[in-house]
C-alpha cells in the first residue's frame, strides 16, 4: 500500500480519492475550494490543509485538476509539488492537458528527482465512482510498472501509450471520438423526437445495434429526461476539444467533423450551458429544430 498525496477533489477527483482509500492506501487530500473532502475522509483518508502537506511524505502524488494553468500552478513554486515531495516520489497527473505541458512537467519533475506520468483517465463520473475508468498513460514503462497497483483502484483498462505526453495524446483522440459521439446521439434524439417515435424504445433498440456505444449507454438517461446534471461539464470538454485542435494541428493531421463538434460545443458554452452535462448538446440541437427543451 502507498501513501498517497491526492491534489484535486472535484467530480472526477473525489471518487477517484475515496477508491483509493478503500483500497487501503493512506490518502491525503487537497483541494483548492475548501468542503470537498467529506468523501474522502468518511473512506479513511485525511483532508490536507496544504498541496505541500499532501505531499510530503508521500511515495504517490495524484494530480486530478481542469487543465494545464492549474497542473502549473499547483506542481511549481514554493508551495507547490516539486518543492515539497520526496526525492524519488512518483507524480501521477491525471488531469487532461497539453501533451507538450506532460512534456514539460517531467523535465522540470526530473530536476527535483521526482518521476511523472501523465495517465489522463476516461469514464466520466460514474467510471469514476464504479472505478471503472479506462488509464491512458504516458511516461517510462518502469515508473508505468510501479504505478499498475494505484491505477487498479480506479480504473479497469490501464494501457501505457508511450513515452511523456503519449497518454494526453491518446486522451485528445478520445475526447474527439465522444464529441462526435454525443452530437450524433444528440442530433438522432431531436430526429426521432420530431418524427414522432417512442423515443426510449429507440434507444433501447439503436443501442443494440452497431449503432449503440458507451456514450449512448452513459448519456441515454439525460438525453431521456432532459437532466443534465454534470458527469464532465460542457466546459471542460470544450477545453479539451481546444487541446485537439492545437495538437492536431502541430503534427498536421485533419479533423473535419472534430472541427463542428467544436464549434457546436463552444457555441453551447456561449449561451450558458458550460456548467451542464455535455450531454446537454441536445438543447443546441433541439434550439436548432425549433424544438421546446424538456
Amino acid at each position: 500500500m502507498s501513501t498517497i498525496g491526492f491534489i484535486g477533489l472535484g467530480i472526477m477527483g473525489s471518487p477517484m480519492a475515496v477508491n483509493l482509500a478503500k483500497a487501503g492506501h493512506t490518502v491525503r487530500g487537497w483541494n483548492r475550494s475548501p468542503g470537498k473532502a467529506g468523501a474522502l475522509v468518511e473512506a479513511g483518508g485525511v483532508e490536507a490543509a496544504s498541496i505541500a502537506e499532501a505531499v510530503r511524505g508521500a511515495d504517490v502524488v495524484i494530480t486530478m485538476v481542469p487543465a494545464s494553468p492549474q497542473v502549473e500552478e499547483v506542481a511549481y513554486g514554493d508551495d507547490g509539488i516539486l518543492a515539497n515531495a520526496e526525492d524519488g516520489a512518483l507524480l501521477i497527473d491525471m488531469s487532461s492537458i497539453t501533451p507538450q505541458t506532460s512534456i514539460d512537467l517531467a523535465a522540470r519533475a526530473k530536476e527535483h528527482g521526482v518521476r511523472v506520468l501523465d495517465a489522463p483517465v476516461s469514464g466520466g463520473e460514474a467510471g469514476a465512482i464504479e472505478g471503472v475508468l479506462s488509464i491512458m498513460v504516458g511516461g517510462e514503462q518502469a515508473d508505468f510498472e510501479a504505478a499498475r497497483p494505484v491505477l487498479e483502484a480506479m480504473g479497469t483498462t490501464i494501457v501505457h501509450c508511450g513515452p511523456h505526453g503519449a497518454g494526453q495524446t491518446v486522451k485528445a483522440a478520445n475526447q474527439l471520438i465522444v464529441a462526435v459521439n454525443i452530437q450524433a446521439c444528440a442530433e438522432a434524439v431531436g430526429f426521432l423526437e420530431k418524427s414522432g417515435v417512442d423515443l426510449e424504445a429507440a434507444l433501447e433498440v439503436l443501442n443494440g445495434g452497431l449503432a449503440g456505444s458507451a456514450v449512448l449507454t452513459r448519456k441515454k438517461a439525460n438525453f431521456l429526461a432532459g437532466e443534465y446534471r454534470p458527469g464532465f461539464k460542457l466546459a471542460l470538454h470544450h477545453k479539451d476539444m481546444g487541446i485537439v485542435t492545437d495538437a492536431a494541428r502541430t503534427v498536421g493531421a485533419t479533423l473535419p467533423v472534430g472541427a463542428t463538434a467544436t464549434q457546436l460545443i463552444a457555441s453551447a458554452v456561449a449561451r450558458g450551458d458550460g456548467d451542464l452535462d455535455h450531454s446537454a448538446l441536445l438543447r443546441g440541437v433541439r434550439l436548432m429544430s425549433g424544438q421546446e427543451e424538456k
